[in-house]
């Protein structure tokens, strides 16, 4: 009996390797054979993951990353390699099952404020890993237009976007929309508009990303348990403040704080219950707007920004404050360089307030505006920027900002050398 069981074993073993040894061979010929297939990729999950440098070449399919359709080897398309058909679906599943993290990103755009809004999100994309999504909210004579140009686009497979309307509370919605400039107050309403959004990085269109978005967007990671928002000091000197000068308003710190860029937790927001100084009872973010504005509306200057620094002086435990470097403005330089983290480490975020992209009194800022704005997505064209920029930006010495003309570079430097020279990862 052992022995015709010892035969049975053997036979099943023989037949089993004589199995594999076949699907081994169907699996390579087609790989041998395929000649002119042409690899794609598969979903824009995979593209983001791994990027245009990461995508393998025909000749290294096999041995890196391969398309593979959950079918029986013998119906795998002719371009398909058998061999890592298991790993891959494998690979496919973890990614249902862990889909990657969106970024998102906030805009509000009126009147001629286009091309700056299109240059703000082109520097987005050029340096950030993960997806990002974009929220543009824009005058509807625009809407158009950015679809026009987002489209253009839509190779690079790292981005969605959604337009939306401007829209204000029915009730005081001509106060809202003529408080300081035409639609900023609509940053005010966000948390509110998008409901399903669970955290957003909101910028004024005259910002330009000098590293990823991906860096400004892990210090989410930092907030503590009470903290909902991040801003960076209006200024880093008192002696050229603003508010600790002519507020005649509360406002946040020494200082007050700058909303052009503006990280949220909206989750949190829309649950807090805020302190106040029009009642004893907390209000939600909902409800404490439209009081704010008609307490202090003949006190204010700067519009939402004034009101969020009220909310944050009865509220600080809710901001976390990130330094200037995320936030550069020409108030940082005009009368002398006043921001040691941007000096140490160069400049993460540029904010062009005033017009400054768009006039000589700040040329190191136009510089940096006009390099980006003219660069494409090549990743060749992105390299070459840094030398001409370089070149442009020394003949600015003659201004305080250009005097410390570096700063506006290293960071860039740095972030192209991080994203576009080092060799791609073998996975």
């Amino acid at each position: 009996m052992r022995r015709y069981l010892r035969v049975v074993v053997l036979c099943l073993a023989c037949g089993f390797c004589s199995l594999l040894y076949a699907f081994s061979q169907l699996a390579v010929s087609p790989e041998e054979g395929a000649g002119g297939g042409r690899w794609k990729a598969p979903a824009a999950a995979a593209s983001w993951l791994a990027g245009p440098a990461a995508r393998p070449r025909r000749s290294d399919r096999c041995k890196d990353f391969s398309l593979c359709y959950w079918n029986p080897y013998w119906m795998l398309p002719s371009d398909v390699c058998g061999m890592n058909c298991f790993w891959e679906a494998a690979f496919r599943y973890s990614l249902k099952m862990q889909p990657v993290e969106k970024m998102h990103l906030a805009v509000v755009a009126c009147g001629e404020r286009l091309e700056e809004t299109m240059t703000m999100l082109k520097s987005a994309l050029i340096f950030s890993i993960k997806p990002l999504q974009f929220h543009i909210f824009a005058e509807d004579q625009l809407h158009d237009s950015f679809k026009g140009r987002l489209n253009r686009w839509s190779f690079l497979q790292t981005f969605n976007y959604t337009l939306y309307p401007i829209t204000f509370p029915n009730e005081n919605a001509a106060e809202w929309k003529k408080l300081f400039k035409p639609c900023a107050s609509q940053r005010l309403f966000l948390p509110l508009i998008l409901k399903e959004v669970d955290s957003l990085l909101y910028v004024d269109t005259d910002i330009l990303f000098l590293r990823p978005v991906d860096d400004i967007w892990s210090l989410l990671k930092k907030f503590n348990s009470t903290q909902i928002a991040a801003m960076a000091p209006e200024h880093e000197e008192p002696r050229i403040g603003w508010y600790n000068r002519f507020a005649r308003h509360p406002y946040y710190g020494k200082t007050g704080v700058n909303s052009g860029v503006m990280l949220m937790n909206m989750t949190r927001m829309r649950r807090k219950y805020f302190k106040n100084d029009m009642t004893t009872v907390r209000l939600q973010w909902g409800d404490i707007l439209m009081p704010l504005l008609k307490k202090y509306k003949l006190n204010i200057t700067w519009g939402d920004q004034d009101l969020l620094n009220i909310m944050f002086f009865h509220n600080p435990e809710s901001l976390f404050v990130f330094p200037c470097q995320w936030n550069y403005r020409p108030d940082h330089c005009i009368y002398g360089s006043n921001c040691q983290e941007a000096e140490e480490e160069g400049i993460f975020i540029l904010h062009g307030n005033r017009g400054v992209y768009h006039d000589d009194k700040q040329p190191a800022f136009r510089a940096v505006y006009e390099a980006l704005r003219k660069c494409s997505f090549e990743d060749d064209n992105i390299r070459s920027l840094l030398k001409p920029l370089e070149l442009e930006l020394q003949k600015t010495v003659h201004t305080y900002c250009g005097k410390i003309y570096e700063i506006f570079i290293k960071q860039l430097t740095k972030s192209i050398r991080d994203r576009y020279d080092r060799p791609p990862k073998k996975r």
